[in-house]
């Protein structure tokens, strides 16, 4: 057992009769980067707490490695926490912001001088040692509360929204900041955001969640292109989401009659062992859907075009199916040619490969899990 792996069992948090935090397993891996990501009010920021000792939980244990912390205070867990608003000393310069836990640590001032050095190197702002918070950037702010938060190398780190208060494009860059000291330093972080392209971008996993519960768990991959639910599908990004209802199985894959006219098309069964008739929906991302011009393709979904968004190499197009009890459409694909360019009101089919679409019980859950 790691020491820098982390164990959650039954963990519970309430606030009267608000569930903040509903009973929850959870595992997280040695040197493995894990995402919380969720809407407002989701729970992510209470496990979060949780698991840095800043609240009690109400039921459940929290263990790193083979130490239970469940009700340790902060300062004995061995965590290191880096919040959006920096919580930098504005009295203390920057590396004695930085020195600041080894001072805590009552480590000798020489080697907490040499060791905050060493930090500010990591994070590439050897040269503003001597200022003040107030001297600095937003981005070079948050470098600083990382440094401070590595300089005594924590078997765990705990990002709380760490990047929501900047701006689009050095958020991005902060990303890859972040990504790079952890490929570096091997430690363990559990990371929140409610930004589902960020979750996207850095996680080993996401714990997607809902309503103070894990709605799922996985890889980015398995979450983007295999929700489990209804919510997964929706939150992750666009989606084109059809109703229809299951006609035959052929190994891992399902025929679907959609829509009124019972257009056949194929998905990934998802864990599906529901019986032929059973209505459920069918997943498809955007970019997954071949688009030809034109109604005749009996085997296609017909739509109008109602809108087209050119983002520079990529189109999005979106469509009123010509099927009444069909939802609205969107495809996504490379731009073309102004020859070539998709406008309003034109006609086209769409169709899918069975790979690159599931099946989700009409329950709101994956067909086949609890």
């Amino acid at each position: 057992m790691s020491s820098s792996s982390l164990y959650v069992q039954g963990l519970a948090k309430r606030y009267g009769d608000f569930v903040a935090l509903a009973p929850t397993d959870l595992v997280v891996a040695d040197g493995e980067f894990l995402t919380l990501l969720g809407p407002s009010g989701s729970g992510k920021t209470t496990l979060l707490s949780l698991l840095a000792g800043l609240v009690p939980p109400d039921e459940g244990s929290v263990r790193i490695g083979s130490q239970d912390v469940t009700y340790a205070p902060p300062y004995e867990r061995d965590i290191g926490v880096v919040f959006q608003n920096y919580a930098l000393f504005p009295h203390m310069t920057v590396e004695e912001n930085i020195a600041f836990p080894l001072k805590m640590r009552k480590v000798a001032a020489a080697e907490a001088k040499r060791r905050a050095r060493e930090a500010l190197e990591m994070v590439h702002l050897p040269h503003i040692a001597g200022r003040y918070p107030r001297e600095l950037s937003g981005g070079q702010q948050q470098r600083v509360a990382l440094a401070r938060c590595m300089v005594y190398k924590p078997s765990i780190i705990l990002m709380d929204e760490p990047l929501g208060a900047l701006d689009k494009k050095l958020r991005e860059h902060m990303q890859l900041e972040i990504k790079r000291l952890h490929r570096e330093m091997g430690t363990t972080v559990v990371y929140v955001t409610h930004d589902q392209e960020e979750a996207m971008t850095m996680s080993d996993r996401i714990c997607l969640m809902n309503a103070g519960r894990i709605e799922q768990l996985g890889t980015p991959a398995d979450l983007y292109f295999r929700p489990r639910s209804l919510f997964v599908a929706d939150f992750l990004g666009e989606s084109n989401i059809l109703p229809g209802a299951l006609r035959g199985r052929s190994g891992d894959e399902v025929e679907i009659g959609v829509g009124s006219g019972g257009i056949s098309g194929r998905a990934l069964a998802n864990g599906n062992d529901l019986p032929p008739g059973t209505e459920v929906r069918v997943m498809v991302r955007p970019q997954n859907l071949a688009v030809a011009r034109g109604a005749g393709n009996p085997v296609g979904l017909q739509g109008r075009v109602s809108e087209v968004m050119v983002t520079g190499s990529l189109t999005k197009v979106y469509m009123e199916p010509l099927d009444g009890k069909l939802p609205p459409l969107v495809a996504a694909f490379p731009t073309r040619n102004e020859a070539d360019a998709v406008r309003i009101d034109d006609v086209l089919t769409l169709s899918w490969n069975g790979r690159d679409a599931v099946v989700i019980a009409d329950t709101g859950r994956a067909a086949g899990t609890a």
